[in-house]
């Protein structure tokens, strides 16, 4: 079974159903760190130079990394606090009846061995309560926030951000990336998504097995900043799927804003 999951996380279990659709996506100005939200539109973040990095992957992505070793992936998605990591709930919490991993790092454009912006510790994580008390699958998305030690800038001020939109279409066009657990370098594919469920989105797209959960679903994405609007991640139903070529995703919709909200405003 590919389970996307790391071995600590193999009691988890999925059940039930919710959730409602409400478009929102969040924005900002490339450079403004005191940028307001706005209600509509797209404002691209752009982000430091992406020379040293694989022609393919976003610096925005990045891989989790607990006891020395990276075992799923996470996205930095614009606040004004520019901190903000995106990925899924079973990656930095045990579900039902469990608690949030902690000593969690990130370190994003990971690639070769190499973290080209260092590693940032992950904290403040915030999953759905349909997640912490039931492993509910549609709730199958997780927010926290990265810090360094001594930086100066903040994390999207280096990386760039995409910007998250909830309450999409279940058929979007996405780049798809993720961090399988043995290798060293990002898988990346572009496909079009389908609905799997009421509550969860479809992918097929091959080479994504254990170690690529929480990679974003990214729609729109400039091939130049290698950032664009972000409407899913891998997990949902079956943590994200049994078949390494086949991913799943649970539906953004308010459930997903309001964990956004609430973590901005404590971020």
């Amino acid at each position: 079974m590919h389970v996307r999951r790391p071995a600590v996380l193999l009691s988890l279990a999925a059940i039930l159903l919710l959730g409602a659709a409400f478009l929102v996506v969040v924005a900002r100005q490339v450079g403004s760190a005191d940028a307001t939200m706005p209600d509509t539109g797209v404002i691209e973040a752009a982000p430091a130079s992406t020379a040293s990095l694989p022609a393919v992957s976003s610096p925005a992505v990045g891989a989790l990394f607990l006891e020395g070793a990276h075992y799923c992936t996470a996205s930095v998605v614009h606040s004004d606090q520019g901190d903000v990591l995106l990925t899924a709930a079973h990656c930095i919490h045990d579900g039902e009846g469990g608690d949030y991993l902690t000593g969690i790092t990130f370190a994003p454009g990971y690639h070769d061995g190499v973290a080209p912006f260092g590693y940032w510790t992950v904290s403040d994580e915030l999953v759905a309560p349909g997640w912490s008390t039931s492993s509910d699958p549609d709730l199958d998305v997780g927010f926290a926030t990265a810090h360094q030690t001594g930086a100066t800038k903040s994390l999207e001020s280096l990386v760039g951000a995409n910007t998250l939109a909830t309450g999409t279409g279940f058929e979007q066009a996405i780049t798809l990336t993720g961090y399988p657990d043995d290798s060293e370098v990002p898988a990346v594919c572009q496909n079009t998504t389908s609905r799997q469920d009421t509550y969860q989105l479809k992918v097929d797209c091959a080479g994504f097995p254990t170690g690529t959960s929480g990679g974003p679903w990214v729609t729109g994405q400039d091939p130049k900043t290698r950032l664009g609007t972000v409407i899913g991640v891998i997990g949902g139903f079956e943590y994200g799927g049994d078949d390494p070529d086949t991913s799943y995703s649970s539906y953004f919709d308010t459930d997903v804003q309001a964990l956004y909200r609430q973590t901005t405003a404590r971020a």
